[in-house]
């Protein structure tokens, strides 16, 4: 695309001269006549090869044709130039370059142009790369390239957009943590929070390496998902103001790990960051009734709750419980079990001891059954006796804060399940993690700093030997 210029003037190029023609042919044409997508579409066309021809001629200026450069402290002698195609927003185009070899023996070419100019992954322009990594965050490779093809301009292959990621998630994951302070240091706590909420949860993804994962679900006494799924971790910090509603979230998600210790150090650190900018903020735990999800929840009480726990097991999960229970003593979903169930609720959200006065009803009730029903409400009973000190809601509600994990089962939902689990689909670590990071900073409003930290790895300065020079 582009060709050479009769002159310094970039509307002298090919590309110019053939957008003026095609604009004076449309001029002259009988509109009534015309289809107006076919004058789009090749408008388009033709913007986008002067597009492409432009960022070529920028491109351009970022080589260096010198006989030394120091690189990050390194001396690189000239080698060579030669003609490399590049991919930008609007397209394709060939640049010729000049490459550099280490001073010293051995060692890898470099090309100055493109770490001047910060190329991601010797091919795309940061533009151009962005688009591809949020195009893929959002639906497949397949249907990412076929959009790109609809709108015209770049046209990135399936297998590139299927790469791409991959390797940009490799670099982030080098840099993880420095970048994620970055990104701290930079996101105020919101003015009116009174309070932060931290949860987390999993959900199963199907995963390629399906018999290993079969192999796990037998050793591992957690309850398991389908055979070769594994489970992605999911956690949330949320702010809620004096009202108790939520003003913002900061979301993670990791790829399956032993006891997610990954995801745990994150929210760990998400609460360093915060606490040590407001120490007076107040902490909540929520998540289901995993033993290993409280361990971690219980350490971060009492490293930053102030002497108290505010600590609760999602409603919704307990109320799911009591229900199975009445539902084994009254029949499912008749009106008995419907009206002892609404009796339940309103213990559980209106009266200090409503735990115990649920578990009082459900022993009243398993005295007068036997068999899988007694075995039902047992089972049921000695849930809530274990978990009682975290079924407080009337004190958290009476203070407006939280008592649903639902932020982060929504979180579940929306950085995997949406993304991850559609028809066909297995995973192995690299691209699903790829997926969930980028989808995590997007859904936490920190795509636009996060893409910055990440494009600014490919980019370098450069010095021009005072010999050379």
């Amino acid at each position: 695309m582009g060709g050479a210029y009769s002159s310094h003037d970039p509307f002298s190029s090919p590309d110019f001269r053939s957008l003026r023609e095609f604009i004076d042919e449309t001029r002259q044409t009988d509109r009534g006549n015309a289809d107006l997508e076919d004058f789009e579409r090749e408008l388009h066309r033709r913007m986008m090869a002067c597009e492409a021809d432009l960022v070529r001629r920028h491109l351009e200026q970022y080589n260096v044709d010198t006989e030394e450069i120091r690189v990050e402290g390194e001396l690189f002698q000239r080698k060579m130039t030669s003609k490399k195609q590049y991919c930008g927003l609007a397209g394709t185009f060939e640049i010729e370059r000049t490459l550099f070899v280490p001073r010293s023996k051995g060692g890898k070419a470099i090309c100055p142009l493109e770490l001047r100019a910060g190329i991601v992954e010797g091919t795309w322009t940061p533009l151009a790369a962005r688009l591809m990594a949020r195009a893929v965050a959002s639906t497949t490779p397949k249907e990412a390239a076929e959009l790109f093809e609809e709108f015209g301009g770049m046209k990135p292959s399936t297998s590139s957009l299927d790469r791409l990621p991959k390797r940009l998630s490799e670099k982030w994951e080098e840099n993880r943590e420095v970048f994620e302070d970055e990104l701290r240091s930079v996101d105020p706590v919101p003015r009116a929070a009174v309070a932060v909420t931290v949860s987390l949860d999993g959900v199963q993804v199907p995963m390629k390496d399906g018999e290993r994962a079969k192999k796990r679900s037998q050793e591992d006494k957690r309850p398991q998902g389908p055979a070769g799924c594994r489970e992605v971790g999911c956690g949330t910090v949320s702010f809620c103001d004096a009202q108790g509603e939520r003003l913002e979230t900061v979301r993670f998600g990791r790829m399956p790990e032993t006891k997610k210790e990954t995801l745990k150090r994150q929210l760990e650190a998400e609460l360093e960051s915060i606490f040590a900018a407001r120490p007076g903020l107040i902490l909540v735990s929520l998540a289901d009734g995993f033993e290993d999800n409280w361990e971690f929840l219980s350490k971060l009480s009492s490293r930053f709750g102030q002497g108290k726990k505010n600590e609760a097991i999602d409603i919704f999960h307990v109320l799911e419980k009591v229900k199975t229970a009445l539902d084994a003593y009254h029949g499912d979903a008749t009106p008995e079990s419907k009206a002892a169930f609404e009796e339940c609720r309103i213990w559980l959200r209106e009266t200090k001891d409503g735990a115990e006065r649920v578990i009082r009803a459900l022993r009243h009730r398993r005295q007068k059954t036997r068999g899988a029903k007694k075995k039902t409400i047992t089972g049921v009973i000695n849930y809530l006796r274990k978990r009682k000190d975290r079924l407080r809601y009337k004190q958290l509600l009476d203070r407006n804060l939280p008592i649903g994990s639902g932020v982060v089962e929504a979180a579940c939902k929306t950085l995997a399940t949406e993304r991850m689990k559609r028809s066909g689909m297995s995973w192995l670590e690299e691209g699903g993690q790829a997926i969930l990071t980028f989808r995590s900073l997007i859904q936490s409003g920190r795509w636009e700093m996060g893409w910055g930290l990440l494009a600014s790895e490919y980019k370098h300065e450069l010095k021009v030997s005072k010999r050379a020079a």
